[in-house]
């Protein structure tokens, strides 16, 4: 995997665990007490997400975390202690924004489908990780929120993942008023696909994650891509798109497998191509 180094086993304590279940990786924020986005932690995921997009042996990631909070969101001390440089933190800040933001773009352009498991609060940009992944599911005492506000900054990075996952005027509900939403509000919303009791919440993201993971990775890999790439077409355009897509599916051998799969009555052996 050229000099990329998955962390595909579990790893000592750090910023980021690491741990692989069969086709399944899961990657738990462990940046207590509050799981900040710090650089170390942003760094860690970044690489993590560089060396399983390359994964052939990878089929669903699962975004998890420890403690009692989600994420917080960015690392205040850390961003607040350079406002004494020179440019009075411009620099880092622009680092640790744009750093952010490239994460969220890996998550939407990795292969595989990537799973957020939240319990506890997730604010700012750790709701903006909650809403760059693919699927989410919390627990029924999770709660959301994009504060920055109500502190006088408002959460422009976190509103472009938000608004994306959310309804229009809901997102901008949260945006503006900076309050604290429950998790049947969250779901309401469009933020979260899945409520269920703690106790049972990491059965059924597995559960999911092995559901996921038991499909063509080459269909896996192509319905993603083409999900994103439609999103912001018009409906003719994405018609047209998603005509050619289905095309090409057809003439992989997956396809062929499965179909000749359902007409045989036998469950299909994927190659992944």
């Amino acid at each position: 995997m050229a000099d990329i180094v998955p962390l595909h086993k579990e790893e000592p304590r750090g910023l980021l665990l690491s741990e692989v279940s069969g086709a399944v990786l899961r990657l738990t924020l462990n940046n207590p007490p509050a799981n900040v986005l710090s650089i170390g932690l942003l760094e860690a995921l970044s690489t993590e997400l560089d060396a399983v997009a390359q994964s052939e042996d990878i089929r669903v990631v699962i975004l998890a975390a420890s403690g009692t909070l989600f994420s917080a969101g960015h690392d205040l001390k850390e961003l607040t202690a350079h406002r004494s440089d020179e440019d009075d933190g411009r620099a880092f800040f622009e680092k640790t924004l744009r750093l952010c933001a490239d994460l969220m773009l890996k998550i939407g352009q990795l292969p595989q489908p990537v799973i957020a498991e939240i319990d506890g609060l997730a604010t700012a940009a750790g709701l903006q990780l909650v809403a760059s992944c693919d699927l989410a599911i919390c627990t029924d005492s999770s709660t959301f929120c994009t504060p920055g506000v109500n502190i006088g900054l408002f959460c422009s990075t976190p509103m472009v993942a938000v608004s994306r996952a959310a309804h229009r005027k809901q997102a901008m509900e949260m945006l503006l008023t900076g309050e604290t939403i429950d998790a049947s509000t969250a779901k309401d919303f469009g933020l979260i696909n899945r409520i269920v009791p703690k106790q049972y919440l990491q059965q059924v993201v597995n559960k999911y994650a092995a559901v996921i993971a038991s499909k063509s990775p080459q269909a896996l890999r192509i319905g993603k891509q083409a999900f994103n790439a439609q999103a912001d077409m018009s409906i003719a355009d994405a018609y047209d798109f998603a005509t050619g897509i289905m095309v090409e599916n057809m003439l992989k051998s997956d396809a062929k497998e499965g179909i000749d799969a359902v007409l045989g009555k036998r469950t299909p052996e994927w190659e992944g191509n």
